[in-house]
């Protein structure tokens, strides 16, 4: 049984369902679905804690929804955002279900492919910090100037999020990412795959972290 919790934003969540049901469905070759769990949180008290810089409020936030799902009978967790995996040791606390966290199974992807020099995109939190960085051990991870962070980050939280899709954000993106000379570009953020994805580029590859998560849990819940 997988636990989802979601709600940040609701599109993303949106196509974990979806994701994690179609893999059900190749891998089976059937009208097999995947048993699936979803606790949608408020966005807005989210936010707000990230604002205010509350992280250990919303790690036990997280940490109730998770141990909710885990009572209901999910023994695999996964959180549907890059950005909240800053707290993702807060929110595995006393929890025996499995977590599988966005950027182990990004880096099981990239070495994969084996690709050493990205340029990661997410929220500012995601690109600023070390927390999502530290994970992708053995890979080259270069981010945009300050600048074109905020550039991205407020696309993200003023469109991205509430499912609105602009042509000229889409060209704002792909001109911030022609900057950089990488073999790959990891899309850490849940919302960005709305907006960009592989056929926008011919020399670069597009790793959706939604997609590559969304996989992952799904294999592992064979096991």
């Amino acid at each position: 049984m997988i636990g989802l919790i979601g709600g940040m934003s609701y599109a993303s969540t949106i196509t974990y369902y979806k994701l994690i049901n179609e893999f059900s469905q190749a891998h089976h070759n059937s009208l097999s679905r995947a048993k699936i769990l979803i606790s949608s949180v408020d966005f807005d008290e989210i936010e707000e804690l990230q604002h205010n810089n509350e992280w250990q409020k919303a790690g036990e936030l997280l940490n109730k929804e998770a141990k909710r799902l885990e009572k209901a009978g999910a023994n695999i967790i996964a959180l549907c955002t890059n950005t909240m995996h800053k707290i993702a040791n807060d929110l595995q606390k006393d929890l025996k279900a499995r977590f599988i966290h966005i950027a182990h199974s990004s880096l099981k992807e990239l070495n994969h492919n084996n690709i050493k020099n990205i340029l990661l995109l997410g929220t500012k939190y995601t690109m600023q910090e070390d927390f999502y960085k530290k994970d992708l051990k053995g890979i080259n991870v270069i981010t945009p100037n300050n600048s074109d962070i905020n550039t991205i980050n407020d696309i993200i939280f003023n469109e991205l999020c509430f499912n609105v899709i602009k042509q000229n954000s889409k060209e704002t993106f792909i001109n911030i990412i022609n900057k950089h000379n990488v073999e790959g570009i990891l899309l850490a953020c849940t919302e960005i795959a709305l907006l960009i994805n592989e056929n926008d580029f011919k020399n670069i590859k597009v790793f959706d972290t939604t997609y590559i998560h969304a996989k992952d849990i799904f294999l592992q819940s064979l096991e």
